[in-house]
């Protein structure tokens, strides 16, 4: 069972009890094939999943077009996909048992980036209708096919032109968390 800590109340945020995932930078780095990646790999952590992105050596040789170029890069990240397929999967195993995450892998080589088993995680919510119309107009525009779609693409949007604000953002949310760790042990 996963309980919660943190902040409950209306507007608060919750986090479940999983472990920290602090060091897995340096235990991807530690643990991942040498050659792999160009250098250290991106990695980016939720409380449901641990994305590990790679630069992959650039391509050499001259294209015709940019669409060539950007055909040969997919059929780049193709390959290293299928060749490290079973190292992956055991790497992703030992990584889901310590922190108790899954594990999705992407590679990026010059503009073309590709993201490969990643979790598309539902979540419940409740809206009023103000917010409902917002959704349905984007569904009735054709600009997203279902409600589901219209609210991912409206936090995608926010993410995008709120980044500076949501790293602060998490910042302070760490602050808060590391100054709890520091309390009194009330339980």
């Amino acid at each position: 069972m996963r309980g919660h800590r943190g902040w409950k109340g209306r507007g608060g945020w919750q986090q479940g009890e999983v472990p920290s995932a602090e060091d897995a930078a340096g235990w991807f780095a530690g643990r991942l094939p040498d050659g792999w990646f160009t250098g250290a790999p991106e990695i980016t952590v939720d409380r449901e999943e641990i994305l590990v992105v790679g630069e992959l050596p650039p391509l050499t040789g001259e294209f015709d077009d940019d669409a060539a170029r950007a055909a040969a890069e997919s059929g780049r990240i193709s390959r290293f996909r299928e060749e490290t397929r079973e190292q992956r999967i055991e790497i992703a195993r030992q990584a889901e048992h310590r922190y108790q995450r899954k594990v999705a892998w992407g590679a990026r080589i010059g503009d073309t980036q590709e993201l490969f088993t990643t979790l598309s995680v539902p979540v419940m919510t409740r809206l009023r209708q103000p917010e409902r119309q917002v959704l349905d107009t984007l569904v009735d525009s054709g600009v997203a096919r279902s409600r589901s779609e219209a609210l991912a693409w409206a936090v995608r949007l926010v993410g995008q032109h709120a980044e500076s604000w949501l790293t602060e953002l998490r910042q302070a949310m760490s602050t808060v968390d590391d100054l709890r760790a520091k309390g009194p042990d009330l339980g």
